[in-house]
């Protein structure tokens, strides 16, 4: 019997953080631990506040059967509250939120709803994976905007052809953006809308690291308005929850009804006693600002590591990784084989494998590696100290 895997299937490459893995593997079986800043996943606990209303929501939905696949009402009225507060927004629960899956499910399905054979969905590179392959299984046509130092990591719109915005449905913006931390300005995602609104492009706003930030609070584009806008965010960054799958979608209500009903055909719904443990995480900052603090010391540690071995200050405004700049005349590959060497032993991604070539052949990534700041701060620390010491023996 043959068996063939669909074409949708085989027009897309490895999951790069599965490469990641291996590579991760590879030091082990050598018997050397690596310093893991490969894949963003915290290594923090979950905040006791989350794990105890977790624990209490087990015995309280003892007998509550299915959840809703949009979320218990109480939890989107928690979203809803939270919102208001964070962004001054006012948001309709019933209507203009849904729960999710986390937001990797979300932002893979999403296009689903919106995007027929042949149409373009704009898309950021380097970014975050399931921008493109919930386009292709869609059977969309993705196209790649460069994120470059240049601008400061913001879509230049005026690069965009006019022709492809015409035949545009989806523009994904993600700011503060993964991977470079850059944050978008409030007149910047003024822009934004009035492009969508120009071109009658839809715009999906992936905010998932909204709560990661070292100096001013960013803004989310449901600010500027809701019409046209739909926002994707999940606990996953913000409490440490990436074990318990759940986030929420935000926005225009069309956009929302659309969402929801590809949803309820596709998936299912979060536990409830795991929107119960959301629900706790919204109503608590305090644990927020403590990662936060983490993380700023684990940023600080490795952007002096690198300022002493004189590579570019890439110090992030936001989110869980540093963008670094690798050496003149290195790939971010060979950048990352230099880390990897075991006296060195520290594990990142190097940026071409997370970047998706533009239609003259740039790819943006080439030239950086990402470190996600989700070791230690004792583990940072160490790494520094390699960096530091060592790295420049292997260059």
């Amino acid at each position: 019997m043959e068996i063939t895997a669909s074409k949708r299937l085989q027009s897309i490459g490895a999951y790069a953080f599965a490469e990641v893995d291996k590579e991760v593997e590879k030091l082990k079986a050598m018997g050397i631990t690596p310093i893991d800043f490969g894949v963003g996943d915290p290594t923090v606990p979950t905040p006791d506040v989350v794990r105890k209303a977790t624990q209490k929501g087990i015995t309280l939905r003892k007998s509550s059967g299915y959840p809703s696949y949009i979320g218990a009402s109480e939890f989107r009225q928690a979203i809803a509250q939270w919102i208001q507060k964070r962004f001054g927004v006012q948001m309709d629960p019933a209507t203009e939120i849904s729960s999710t899956i986390g937001s990797k499910e979300a932002v893979f399905n999403f296009p689903e709803g919106i995007v027929n054979p042949g149409d373009y969905v704009i898309i950021p590179t380097p970014g975050y994976p399931p921008y493109t392959r919930g386009t292709l299984f869609a059977e969309g046509i993705p196209y790649y905007v460069p994120l470059l130092s240049e601008n400061k990591f913001l879509i230049d719109l005026n690069s965009i052809p006019e022709e492809i915005c015409k035949k545009a449905k989806i523009l994904w913006i993600n700011y503060p953006n993964s991977p470079s931390g850059a944050i978008a300005p409030l007149s910047y995602l003024k822009e934004i809308v009035e492009f969508g609104k120009k071109y009658n492009i839809i715009i999906a706003s992936d905010e998932a690291y909204s709560e990661i930030f070292f100096g001013e609070p960013p803004h989310s584009i449901l600010e500027i308005t809701k019409d046209g806008v739909i926002v994707f965010n999940s606990f996953s960054k913000r409490s440490a929850m990436t074990c318990y799958r759940v986030g929420w979608v935000a926005g225009d209500k069309r956009i929302v009804d659309i969402f929801k009903k590809v949803k309820t055909n596709i998936d299912s719904g979060t536990a409830t006693f795991i929107q119960d443990g959301a629900i706790a995480a919204l109503s608590d900052e305090t644990h927020v600002e403590k990662m936060r603090a983490e993380y700023k010391v684990k940023r600080d540690l490795l952007v002096d590591a690198f300022h002493r071995i004189k590579l570019p200050d890439c110090t992030p405004e936001a989110t869980i990784y540093l963008w670094q700049k690798v050496p003149d005349g290195m790939t971010s590959v060979v950048f990352a084989q230099k880390l990897l060497s075991p006296e060195i032993a520290i594990v990142t991604t190097p940026g071409a494998w997370i970047s998706d070539k533009t239609a003259n052949g740039l790819n943006p990534g080439e030239g950086y590696v990402r470190f996600a700041l989700v070791p230690s701060i004792k583990d940072t620390r160490e790494a520094a100290r390699r960096i530091k010491k060592i790295l420049p023996k292997a260059l």
